[in-house]
This record gives C-alpha cells, structure tokens and sequence, in this order.
C-alpha cells in the first residue's frame, strides 16, 4: 500500500482542522469523557473501506475456505451487538497470511491470520481476540492516534496551508491509499491495556470462560519471549506486550468478577478449524521459509516454500511466497509458472496480478505488464504507484501520449520519489 506524501497529508490535514476545530469535540463511548478528535465515525468507516482491502490483499486475501470464513465471522458478529459501538459496519476476515496477528480498521474491519488461529485452542480464547480488536474500534484508538498526528503536523507547518489554499477538503478525500503502516502504527500501552480489559468483558458477556482470556494472554507472553522473530515482530510493533501487560490481565480475571466455570468451547473450535489444521505442516513451512527470507538465506527459503507448496499444492500463498523468492533471485520463468498458478487458485485477489505485472515489466514484455497491471487496478483500485506502472509499460511500447497522461495522474494523486522523479522527466523530455 502507498502512503500520502507529508505536503498532501498536511493540506488535507490543515483543511480540515480549518473546517471543523470548533466541532471537534466528541465523547469517547467508553470512558464518557470528552475528547479532541479530528476524525467522525463516518470518516473512520470510509477509511477503513477505502485501506482495509489493500491490507487484505498484502495478507494474500481472504481464506476460500467457506467453512472457516463463516465460523470466524459468525463469532465475531455475535458479540459486536454488546460493544460500545454496536452501530458500527464490523466484519470479520480470515486472511491467508501466515504471520501472527490480528488486527482492526477503524471502522470495525477485522483481520486474523491463520497463523495466530493455529496459535490458540479454544473458542474463548478467540471471542477474547476479536474482543480485544473491537477493544479499539470502540474505544476509537486509530482516531486518537491519527488526531493526534495530525495536531503534531499542524504544530509546525501552522493553519497558512488551510488559510492560503481557501479550500475545505473532507479528511477521507486524500486518504485512499494512507497505508495501513499508518492506520495499524503501534498502539500504546494504555490503549492496548484499555483493549485488553474490552476484550474481557466483551468475551465474557458474550458467555465465555475468562479462562480464554488468559489463555490468549499466555500465548501471547510465551511469543514475546520467543527468539523467533520472524512471525512475531510485526504482531508486537502493533500490539505492544509486557510481562506488566501480562500481569494486569491476569490480575483482573483474578478479581473474582468473572464466572470461570463458563465453557471455552475447545472441541468446538477444533471441529471448525480442523481444515486449517491440516494445513499446519504447510504453513510451518512457510513460516520458516519466511525466517529464511529475512535473513537473506534465499536458498534455503526456496527449499521452504517449495516444502509448502509439496504439501499443499492449490494454497495459493504457498505459490506467491514461492513465486516471490525466484523473483528476489531473478529467475523471472520459476517464478511466472508459480504466480501463474497462484492466479488460477485465485483469480479474484489482486496481489497476484500485479506480480505478474511485475515479472514482465522486467523481462521487457510491456503488453503483458500493462494486462497485468489494470487488471491489477480493476480488481483492487487507489493505488497511485499502479498508475505510473501502467506510464511505464506505455512507455515501454513507445506509446508516449498514452504513458504522459498516467504520468500526469500520477504526480496529481501526489506521486513522489524516484518514481515521481521519472514522471517529471519524461514529460518535460517529451512536452506532452
């Protein structure tokens, strides 16, 4: 995913600011107390429309196992109605990503990868998971968080940008493509605690043991400690986790307040993620495989993921994360026969097209770049770095007209660095 330039971040930023200081008070629906927030519940929801898929995508789309999609979502959904924010539009997605983590958009979108699912081993220890996401979409972190960017921006660079440019913009105008490095940033301390409480109490109130909660707990503090980071690194950069976490958690089931002789529902879990089970010895692979690739070690990652893609052949991250280790080691025709699967497993997520886009991008094959490229763009639109890849495969075919006018999209929507470089240089070579 792209992220807005700092100029076009502070100019939507100060337009707003202009346009709505004097209403930006709200009330936290948790804490009932008043708080300064540049973003409204309508702007986090097209936020999290606009980003949320681009994640996915990354996270190599949704499971097409129907089964565990609708027993993830049918979980999370029974306990959105006890949140702070029932009115909100949640969902609930399985992603493919093998990684460990879950995650939230701000407008009730919630991811969880397979990975952390074959982590846990009750259904108690997942509703206090999504318990904990919904923890930050009710207690409305992201705003927090993105608000309090935005004043910072504006403490240095002043209300001139808005005043000068006489224009108000709506906030969610220029964030299509914001990233989600910026909308799933490090969360704090006290936000992760104020989530981890939400998290109990929605998944007790929803009827499960307390017990899941501190199993997700422990899980969780056994992974901080781990010396294998590779799965875990970006699971701790968002969500925060210490022993005094841990022991907060642990304290406040301990309380006395909760029923703990309430079911965790193990078996149940177990039935419904049996499919992904099987799939364990794949995914370790891959996992490994992704070690390998950290380190650079691209043989040993390509040994890894080819284990994956044995076991579990129609996977079609398996066939991505092998098709991406020949590309890193230029072995562009290994590398088209895996993506090229993928893309038939998977025709409907995007990620794969574009790295065919890529692959003969490089290999000089501009018609079939371009193919790749806009379908890349139909089936997953607001990327700007796809419009300049379309420039360049115009380019490439000496269609100057064609590629001087996604070069001029492309600097309209902010494109910058090497690549806005290039635009610029191109089209005052050609005077188009």
């Amino acid at each position: 995913m792209m992220t807005l330039s700092r100029r076009r971040f502070l100019h939507v930023s100060a337009g707003t600011l202009a346009a709505g200081a004097l209403t930006g008070c709200a009330t936290n629906p948790v804490t009932g107390k008043s708080e300064f927030l540049l973003l409204s519940p309508a702007q986090e929801v097209n936020i999290d429309r606009e980003n949320a898929p681009h994640q996915f995508s990354a996270d190599y789309g949704a499971v097409q196992d129907k089964a565990l999609a609708a027993y993830i979502a049918g979980v999370g959904t029974a306990m959105t109605p006890i949140t702070h924010r029932p009115e909100m539009p949640y969902s609930f997605t399985c992603v493919n990503a093998t990684y460990i983590n879950a995650y939230a958009f701000p407008g009730g979108t919630v991811g969880i990868t397979r990975g952390i699912l074959l982590k846990m081993e009750n259904e108690a220890e997942l509703g206090a998971l999504i318990g904990h996401e919904l923890g930050h979409v009710a207690s409305r972190h992201t705003a927090q968080r993105m608000s309090r960017s935005m004043l910072a921006n504006l403490a240095v660079a002043g209300l001139s940008i808005a005043i000068q440019d006489g224009r108000t913009r709506e906030l969610v105008g220029g964030l299509g493509a914001i990233g989600a490095g910026v909308l799933l940033a490090s969360y704090s301390r006290d936000q992760e605690r104020e989530a981890d409480s939400l998290g109990l109490e929605y998944s007790t109130r929803s009827g499960y043991s307390p017990e899941g909660f501190i199993d997700l707990m422990s899980m969780l503090n056994d992974l901080s400690g781990s010396s294998d980071r590779s799965q875990i690194d970006l699971l701790f950069s968002t969500h925060p986790m210490s022993r005094e976490r841990y022991d907060t958690a642990v304290a406040e089931v301990r309380t006395g307040r909760y029923d703990r002789t309430r079911p965790i529902h193990r078996e149940r879990y177990m039935d419904n993620i049996k499919s992904l089970r099987t799939m364990a010895p794949a995914i370790e692979a891959m996992q490994h495989g992704d070690r390998e690739m950290a380190a650079k070690k691209l043989d040993a990652a390509q040994e890894q993921y080819a284990r994956a893609v044995k076991l579990a052949p129609t996977d079609y991250t398996a066939r991505m994360l092998l098709a991406k280790c020949y590309y890193a080691q230029k072995k562009s025709t290994e590398a088209t026969v895996q993506v090229k699967r993928a893309v038939e497993l998977y025709p409907n997520e995007p990620q794969g097209h574009n790295l065919l886009g890529f692959i003969a991008m490089n290999n000089k094959q501009y018609e079939q770049a371009l193919e790749s490229f806009s379908t890349y763009e139909k089936l997953l639109p607001g990327n700007p770095n796809t419009i300049f890849f379309q420039g360049y495969s115009y380019e490439g075919m000496n269609r100057r007209t064609e590629a001087a006018q996604k070069y001029r999209d492309y600097l309209q929507k902010g494109g910058s660095g090497e690549y806005g470089q290039h635009a610029q240089n191109r089209l005052a070579q050609w005077r188009l």
